[in-house]
């Protein structure tokens, strides 16, 4: 049984991607200004890469920090998360804009600047507020760094729920697949051994024992054959081919004089796969409107054939074409719609179900599916 995992919610984005993606953003943010900081041949570029260094250390952990905030938040809404994202940013991007100016304006900014602009940058800083402006503008454009990871970091997250969701749905998909295939399967032997019970009920009441013991032996082989594999596995065609015959065997039981079968099988062809008793409903439905309602002798061949890279597998019967005349078509019955079903759902479009009647008499069905071979 299959079990689905409810309880403690797990992070779209995993820690080691989540820390990679904050690294990445804060080594891009040290190299800018630290090109910035070349170019404009500042003094002391020592020094201030020593400071840039701890102010930088400090925003990955306080980014690390918004990252763990943020994925408490991974299974609300979108519009959710993105405002708990901007809220989020704002006190990091002042707390990391007060780090920054503590190491550049308030711990020895002196050994930063050269000794003639010393004067001009102590008058500087004495302006009222000086230390808020300086704060408040350094956050805003950090606050904008920050949002941007949280962007990042949001896309990151969203593509990961939608892969998941995307591979949740192929599961469900797959496992609706599977139980219409079951079912579709399993359609066939209940409408099979209803149209035997009534022959063998037949045969019981016209007093022939022997013909019904050997209808009942044949019956037991038959679904002792088809109810042994599973019915989402596909058969090799020899055995498919073979419970055929069996439930053939049952029918000749019934029709002694008028039944007749062949079939044409190449060697090459006999471990092809095919979908179990997917020709069940074909030689049933032969029998059916073939055999049981002619008066003389009708042969049913099933034959196969490759063609490019598809199986061409044909149940025919030569039966009387009146058989199939009328407002209720056989390719409107159950019975071949199950197959058409059965093909279309295990195949989509890469397999078919078509049917002719010659002019000479009888009824052709042909299957057309992918050459799967048996590795």
């Amino acid at each position: 049984m299959r079990k689905f995992d409810i309880g403690k919610h797990k992070p779209s984005v995993g820690q080691q991607v989540a820390i990679l993606s904050i690294l990445g953003f804060w080594l891009f943010y040290v190299t800018v200004i630290t090109l910035r900081a070349a170019v404009g041949e500042f003094p002391a570029q020592g020094e201030m890469m020593v400071r840039r260094m701890i102010v930088t250390t400090i925003g990955i952990g306080l980014t690390y920090l918004l990252y763990l905030f943020l994925r408490q938040f991974e299974d609300k809404p979108l519009s959710t998360r993105i405002i708990v994202a901007v809220v989020g940013a704002i006190p990091c991007a002042l707390a990391i804009a007060a780090v920054n100016f503590y190491m550049f304006n308030v711990y020895d900014p002196w050994s930063l600047i050269d000794d003639k602009n010393i004067e001009e940058y102590r008058k500087y800083m004495e302006k009222d507020g000086f230390a808020l402006q300086n704060i408040v503008h350094d956050a805003i454009s950090r606050f904008f760094f920050i949002i941007s990871w949280a962007s990042l970091y949001m896309t990151l997250s969203y593509a990961s729920e939608v892969r998941t969701m995307e591979r949740r749905a192929a599961r469900f998909a797959q496992a609706a697949r599977d139980a219409e295939l079951r079912s579709l399967r399993y359609q066939v032997n209940p409408h099979f051994l209803f149209n035997t019970l009534n022959s063998l009920s037949t045969l019981v009441m016209r007093s022939q024992p022997a013909e019904a013991e050997k209808m009942i032996l044949n019956l037991s082989r038959f679904y002792r054959n088809s109810l042994s594999g599973d019915p989402l596995e596909d058969v090799a065609l020899s055995d498919e081919v073979h419970l055929q015959n069996l439930y053939l065997d049952i029918e000749a039981v019934r029709f002694p004089k008028r039944l007749i079968t062949e079939t044409d099988i190449p060697d090459d062809l006999a471990d092809v796969l095919v979908p179990g008793l997917i020709l069940q409903p074909l030689v049933e439905n032969a029998i059916k409107h073939g055999v049981a309602h002619s008066k003389r002798p009708v042969t049913i061949t099933i034959s196969a054939r490759s063609e490019d890279d598809h199986l061409k597998l044909t149940v025919a019967d030569d039966g009387e074409t009146k058989s199939f005349e009328g407002p209720t078509s056989e390719s409107n019955g159950i019975g071949l719609a199950n197959v058409r079903d059965r093909l279309e759902t295990r195949f989509g479009s890469d397999a078919a179900l078509t049917i002719s009647r010659p002019e000479a008499g009888g009824f052709v069905a042909e299957l057309t599916l992918p050459l799967l071979l048996d590795i």
